[in-house]
């Protein structure tokens, strides 16, 4: 129930007249305000989500020491169920909620009573008082969000009571710890305890309070209101920015097509650092439903970790805390073209993505149209590009504000040349990550050796000598690739053939093939592009024998350019053994002058200064490295050669009889302790060198196992 208006109290001394007389007229009117839910009450009002029941609220005017009407309003919830702890405490019931006035009729009520009774005892603005942040950031703004209402800019800044109480008695306890009730028992005040009328006596207490707050010799008290921010403001962030871990929270679970706005309205009360939303991208470039916000200060955070699973739109929202290093590393960038690009305040900013490679900016302004400018023209584009300058088909607009951004979102799959363009909203640390990525992704990455080095040679070429092979069936052979390439087979090198497996060492779908020249290549792939193997049709494009090692060492082609491989784990790099030269291996003349040199071993076995080389590990321990990339397969042809030197222990542990073989000695590194003698003559099927008994396969420095066991690393011959 509403009481009615105040009535004219009789004429008194002039307030213009008393603030001349009085040195320190103090603050102005103030307006006690409590409020309850239908949910949980005192610290963790609002953080159930519950909507808004009850408001109570009396005016103060500080200079005069009067007190203006005390006033009770009950507020409709759409949720007519109300909490224990609520009906326990309040003695409300679901009937009387469903008489009450709405939210928005309630609020309209408040701004009347108040201006008209503060009119009659001061004039001038006035300011909220409330006991603790709760009752404002974290149910009348989020509320008023989600039902569209629009809050008094009196709503927008406030006192908070248990802070001008803890400024002036700093030793009493910390902030977050003091009530209403404490508060008064510090002072020393008698309350009515006979009050029982939910609110009214919380109210009365408050008043109590700040008047005798008001007679200390404390000038500084209400002097400095909380603000909440109305407005979300955008902008960049850098590298070297120190971000506190204190004010960042990971939400996740976002709806894809959200944006900063919606990440901000969904906080709602609460007070986001400028540029402070960084909506986090996969590794495709697209949202990935979590985004990192930061806070002004970790009073704002904390009370943000309270809206774990509330509501954006019909999907629940978690949060979680988060680090400054994780804010920075989505959110922050080094490029002063992208600061540049974002220093424009207050501007919404759109993606577009899928715009011909020709496209510059006259071709985007004239696709968005005059109806949609573009805030800057030209310099308010950002085209993003590769390392080498080539464009990527994105590039971010600015607009002056939210309806020409709608007018611009309106072009949506609009055609630009021969292709559609897509429009999407976007964020400053959007930006950023995209630029990020294309910058720290050369398109063909320099890896560390000995990361991988390939086992067997290959033979250089000039230009674009070798094909690639992309969507070949798994169980695709040598022998179908052959077929498939018909007679341009003819032009294939000397064991230019080589399949690529997978991080589980099995056929990924690729090859390469060496070529004669360049044009054979092209000739290859003009023919024999998207022909059909076996029900598939296979993808034939020309390459560089460089593109095709890298791939080789476990790097990634695509569109795009090559990638190195993605590490989940740190990798180290395989062992590194002592350098030995060894025995000549008997090749065929013919055979021999296949390979260069460098591929074929010194003549004779003399100890060489150690040298550290990579061991290269077999196919079969591919299984065990952390890399999640394509892998070489084993050469094709089995008189390949390109023998790998063997480590001394090796040597000096393997029989005086088997040292005076010719050829040459593999270490097998890894192997499964359950593989067998014909695990092992399996993998050498191909190079037809597994003898004719198991003599030749020793096992290498091992302590002495038992019957169920196997050695570890094995010496063939």
């Amino acid at each position: 129930m509403t009481p009615p208006p105040p009535q004219p109290q009789p004429p008194g001394p002039d307030p213009a007249a008393d603030s001349a007389a009085d040195p320190c007229p103090g603050p102005g009117p103030l307006v006690v305000l409590f409020g309850a839910t239908a949910g949980a009450l005192g610290p963790d009002l609002g953080s159930d989500e519950t909507d808004l029941i009850l408001l109570v609220w009396q005016t103060v005017e500080p200079r005069r020491r009067q007190v203006g009407t005390l006033h009770k309003s009950l507020v409709r919830a759409e949720a007519a169920a109300l909490s224990p702890q609520c009906c326990e405490a309040s003695g409300l019931s679901a009937d009387s909620l469903a008489r009450a006035e709405p939210l928005d009729k309630v609020l309209q009520q408040f701004s009347q009573l108040v201006s008209a009774e503060v009119a009659l005892l001061s004039g001038g603005p006035y300011m909220l008082c409330t006991d603790g942040q709760q009752l404002l950031r974290q149910v009348l703004h989020p509320e008023a969000s989600r039902k569209n209402l629009v809050l008094p800019d009196t709503f927008f800044s406030f006192y908070d009571l248990r802070r001008e109480f803890h400024n002036q008695h700093p030793s009493i306890c910390p902030t977050k710890d003091l009530t209403v009730a404490t508060m008064a028992q510090d002072l020393g005040l008698e309350t009515d305890a006979t009050e029982d009328d939910f609110g009214v006596w919380e109210v009365k207490t408050m008043v109590a309070i700040i008047l005798h707050l008001l007679e200390g010799p404390d000038g500084q008290l209400f002097s400095k209101p909380e603000v909440v921010k109305q407005k979300y403001e955008t902008g960049p962030c850098s590298k070297a920015d120190m971000v506190d871990s204190e004010t960042v929270i990971r939400a996740r679970g976002l709806p894809w097509q959200s944006s900063d706005q919606d990440v901000a309205r969904f906080f709602k009360g609460l007070n986001i650092a400028r540029g402070g939303v960084a909506l986090c991208l996969n590794a495709q470039g697209r949202r990935n439903g979590e985004a990192l916000v930061r806070f002004v200060d970790s009073e704002q955070r904390d009370l943000a970790l309270q809206r774990h699973k509330h509501h954006m739109g019909v999907r629940y929202i978690e949060v979680y805390k988060a680090t400054g290093e994780e804010f920075v590393k989505i959110a922050g960038g080094t490029s002063l073209e992208v600061v540049r690009f974002l220093s424009r305040e207050d501007q919404v900013i759109l993606r577009l993505r899928g715009l011909p490679f020709s496209a510059g900016p006259a071709d985007v302004l004239a696709f968005l149209g005059p109806e949609c400018p573009v805030t800057g023209g030209a310099d308010g584009l950002l085209f993003v590009r590769h390392p080498d300058g080539r464009p990527t088909g994105d590039a971010f607009a600015l607009f002056a504000c939210e309806e020409l951004a709608q007018a611009a979102l309106r072009r949506h799959k609009g055609m630009l040349g021969k292709r559609y363009i897509e429009l999407f909203r976007s964020t400053a640390a959007e930006v950023q990550q995209v630029l990020n990525r294309y910058a720290s992704s050369p398109l063909l990455p320099t890896l560390t050796a000995p990361l991988l080095p390939i086992p067997f040679p290959l033979v250089a070429g000039t230009g674009r000598d070798c094909v690639r092979l992309r969507g070949l069936p798994y169980t695709a052979t040598i022998e179908d690739i052959l077929s498939f390439l018909g007679e341009i087979a003819a032009d294939i090198r000397p064991h230019g053939v080589h399949m690529v497996l997978n991080q589980q060492g099995r056929p990924s779908g690729d090859a390469f093939i060496q070529m004669t020249s360049a044009e054979r290549a092209l000739a290859a792939a003009q023919r024999c592009h998207k022909k059909v193997m076996k029900e598939r049709y296979v993808e034939v494009v020309p390459c560089s024998t460089e593109e095709m090692s890298r791939v080789l060492m476990g790097a990634t082609l695509g569109r795009s350019g090559m990638s190195p491989p993605p590490c989940k784990l740190p990798c180290l790099s395989p062992p590194t053994y002592a350098t030995f030269q060894a025995t000549p291996a008997l090749i065929p003349t013919e055979t021999a002058a296949l390979y260069p040199s460098s591929a074929l071993l010194p003549a004779t076995r003399v100890p060489a200064t150690p040298t550290p080389v990579a061991y290269y590990p077999g196919p079969a321990t591919q299984l065990y490295m952390n890399y999640t990339a394509y892998y070489p397969s084993p050469p094709v042809s089995p008189t390949t050669v390109g023998y790998l030197t063997t480590p001394p222990a090796t040597l000096a542990s393997a029989p005086t009889s088997v040292l005076s073989q010719p050829g040459a000695l593999i270490r097998m590194q890894g192997i499964p302790y359950t593989a067998g003698m014909k695990d092992l003559l399996s993998v050498f099927q191909a190079y037809q060198l597994a003898p004719d008994d198991y003599t030749s396969l020793m096992p290498v420095g091992d302590p002495p196992r038992t019957v169920l066991q196997a050695p570890k690393e094995w010496v063939c011959l």
